[in-house]
């Protein structure tokens, strides 16, 4: 595992630590090389979960390494405009469809790619004094690692275009009030908070959250006949896994459910 991104494997729970903190964690090649090969890998491993992603050092993730887009671009090599294909779609699409909860633990600003990772996981738990910025209007570019699709459904058309407009920088106090929040906490509280609610879910019926994000997702762009018809499908799944008969099993025998996962 490359010294850029950093894994720990507890109790269920793989956390994921962007690890630049000289550059805040901007996406160099080299971290968008680790991401997009670790969340895969991740994603298919039955003994993972649920997933936290954070950041070293004083931020979450700044976004494209700029600085090394510029020598790039001057250089006239095509692998900047490659980049949302072959690193930023994976790596939203591994966090937005993740068979089991992904949390993002916002230790400090998220900006660009960054927050747009961020808006992809299914849970934000943020610091105080974190910051969010849709800066690609800022430096000439449009949307990209998903951000067209997660904000608006997270805050809204009107809030997503002011947003990224505007490319002005919201407090973590503004983003609680527009919704972009799940835990606002002092920012040495947040990844032990991040990771104490992923131990949680990783406790949990893991098939049928895989099942809920499928049909959440799946449902944002469905009729609702065909929301139903998904619906079915996903329930007949969930309905079959160890872990509903013995659920129920214990509803009866008015227990508490111990969940495998399976």
């Amino acid at each position: 595992m490359a010294d850029v991104l950093l894994i720990d494997r507890t109790d269920g729970v793989a956390t994921l630590t962007m690890n630049r903190p000289e550059s805040m964690n901007a996406l160099s090649t080299e971290l968008k090389d680790a991401l997009v090969t670790t969340l895969a890998a991740v994603g298919a491993d039955s003994s993972v979960r649920a997933v936290v992603l954070t950041g070293s050092g004083r931020g979450f993730c700044v976004g494209q390494d700029l600085s090394e887009h510029v020598q790039l671009l001057e250089a006239g090599d095509p692998a900047p405009l490659r980049t949302v294909v072959e690193h930023y779609n994976p790596i939203a699409l591994s966090l937005a469809q993740m068979p089991k909860p992904v949390i993002a633990a916002v230790n400090g600003t998220a900006a660009g790619a960054g927050a747009s990772f961020s808006f992809a996981c299914d849970f934000r738990i943020v610091a105080e004094e974190a910051k969010f910025l849709l800066a690609f209007a800022n430096v000439g570019l449009a949307l990209d690692s998903g951000a067209s699709w997660t904000l608006p459904r997270l805050i809204g058309a009107g809030r997503a275009l002011e947003l990224s407009l505007l490319g002005r920088p919201i407090t973590a106090q503004q983003a609680q009030q527009y919704g972009l929040v799940t835990q606002l906490l002092p920012a040495d509280q947040v990844l032990p908070a991040a990771q104490q609610l992923a131990a949680q879910l990783a406790a949990g019926p893991t098939v049928a959250y895989a099942g809920i994000k499928n049909a959440i997702h799946y449902a944002a762009t469905a009729t609702f006949e065909q929301a139903l018809e998904r619906e079915a499908v996903l329930q007949a799944a969930a309905g079959a896994t160890e872990d509903h008969k013995a659920a129920t099993a214990a509803f009866v025998a008015k227990q508490k459910p111990v969940f495998t996962g399976r």
